[in-house]
């Protein structure tokens, strides 16, 4: 089939990064259909947001991707918010899909794609949902006029003719419903996951062995990973330092991986001690698979980010801190949750868990069955347009 992804609902959109909206156009494309990515003219490049020159092009994956201009000039400041754009619609046209995949559906440009829905009926039309209460509506004015009318009005125009609208967190299914009063029949959850490429890769045991040789970690040691942002929002990593610095136990490592905010990289520094509690910095998006593919254990303090979905399909037990609506991670017993901001807390579950070889055991017999089949891209983008393709097969 023909698969148009809309993206214009991002601050960047970047085309080797590890985000939902690049790996489902790129599931999509293995799978044998011919996938269009619209985007707009921002990418990061050097972890800085930069503009990319409106155009077209094919990226490392085969995906058609366009990259629509602003519309006034590519530095309004108005249009950039309100996400409005050129040549949307006549780039439908010349696609012509059989499924438009809507990404984020807070953009005023999405009467552009309703204006060819209704003058093209066949086309199929999904809807996911990226915002919830922890990254959006923070305020008032936010709650209350951006989400609660222009996109909540944005939401209700598309609904009667989207097939789905998917929450890719439990907590972003409750926000479709509780926040725009979408019909609850047509929300789902559809989770984030893992390149299964990436993690038949990284599973193989000369990647684990190189990667521990690399920081002077033993085989016989248990190693503890966590990775990302350290930033205000999720200095929780240091409290995870320091708690791995109270277990008195030489075999247990720690390894932190991610970029730091210039107020937080004095204590991070600070907290390392030897080969037992390492930084190291910056790792690229495919690599930090590799990277805690060689750990027995992952450990994320602070808010989700997509590595949750990422160690959970590469089948790793996980503690990670409890947020109600991301409780999704837990398949059956492969991750504990963390309930306060607390060196205590996250030492004492650490700690137990080490002592308790045969818990141990158990997370990780279940993150392996369980984690990896529930996590893996190629079945989600499988998944996310499944009645589409019974309906085109006459199965429906």
């Amino acid at each position: 089939m023909r698969i148009i992804h809309i993206c214009l609902c991002v601050n960047a959109y970047t085309d080797d990064w590890s985000y939902q909206d690049n790996y489902l156009p790129r599931y999509h494309k293995k799978a044998g259909h011919q996938v269009t990515v619209v985007t707009i003219p921002f990418a990061y490049q050097l972890q800085k947001r930069e503009f990319v020159t409106p155009g077209t092009y094919f990226d490392d994956f085969g995906v058609k991707v366009y990259r629509l201009p602003l519309f006034f000039c590519n530095k309004s400041k108005i249009a950039s918010k309100l996400k409005i754009f050129k040549g949307l619609y006549k780039t439908l046209g010349n696609e012509d899909p059989d499924i438009i995949f809507v990404h984020g559906c807070q953009f005023l440009d999405i009467r552009k794609i309703i204006k060819y829905i209704t003058k093209n009926p066949t086309v199929r039309v999904y809807v996911d949902n990226h915002a919830d209460f922890s990254n959006s509506a923070s305020n008032w004015l936010s709650k209350n006029i951006l989400h609660g009318l222009v996109w909540k009005y944005c939401a209700q125009s598309i609904e009667p003719y989207a097939e789905k609208f998917y929450g890719v967190l439990p907590a972003r299914v409750d926000f479709l419903a509780y926040v725009y009063k979408l019909p609850k029949n047509k929300i789902e959850l559809l989770v984030m996951g893992a390149d299964d490429e990436l993690v038949v890769a990284a599973r193989q045991p000369q990647i684990r062995q190189s990667i521990r040789a690399k920081y002077n970690i033993n085989e016989n040691d248990f190693l503890i990973m966590t990775g990302g942002k350290i930033d205000p929002a999720k200095k929780q990593t240091i409290l995870l330092m320091q708690a791995i610095k109270r277990i008195n136990r030489d075999k247990v490592k720690l390894i932190v991986f991610g970029s730091v905010t210039p107020d937080l990289i004095t204590a991070v520094e600070s907290s390392c001690y030897g080969n037992r509690i390492q930084y190291i910095g910056w790792v690229q998006s495919d690599e930090s698979y590799a990277h805690f593919a060689a750990a027995d254990l992952v450990v994320f303090p602070g808010r989700h980010s997509v590595f949750w979905e990422q160690v959970a399909g590469l089948g790793i037990p996980m503690i990670v801190k409890y947020w109600e609506g991301t409780t999704h991670v837990d398949v059956g017993g492969n991750c504990d949750f963390l309930y306060e901001d607390s060196v205590n807390e996250i030492k004492n579950k650490i700690q137990a868990l080490i002592d308790d070889p045969a818990k141990y055991r158990k997370m990780k017999e279940i993150a392996l069955k369980q984690g990896m089949e529930v996590f893996s891209y190629r079945s989600i983008a499988e998944r996310s347009i499944m009645e589409a393709r019974k309906l085109r097969a006459g199965q429906i």
